[in-house]
């Protein structure tokens, strides 16, 4: 069982994570982070829902996205997203598929 210590050094190192997409690199495309690594922040959200779910705290995917980012996605959208070429869509069916689609 990880002592108090070790669950606020996890703690601080998502927040810093979290600081990082968010604040730090906006210019890092969502489609690209799933297409490298399997993640991207729409499953850091999730994944922070999922763990309030658990602990019994209701929480809703747009309200964990909003939590996640700081703002609604369709503000994300509008102020950072920008559009895919069809080879980057055809890798993320696959990434999707492969990381999320399985669950």
């Amino acid at each position: 069982m990880p002592t108090q210590t070790e669950i606020e050094l996890q703690a601080a190192a998502f927040r810093r994570l979290q600081q990082h997409l968010m604040q730090d690199r906006t210019d890092v495309q969502n489609i690209d982070m799933m297409n490298l690594t399997g993640f991207c922040r729409n499953c850091l959200s999730r994944w922070y829902q999922e763990a309030a779910n658990e602990r019994g705290i209701e929480m809703g995917k747009q309200e964990a996205r909003e939590l996640f980012y700081g703002m609604t996605m369709d503000e994300w959208k509008a102020n950072y997203q920008t559009d895919a070429k069809p080879e980057k869509q055809e890798a993320f069916k696959v990434a999707f598929e492969e990381n999320v689609g399985k669950r």
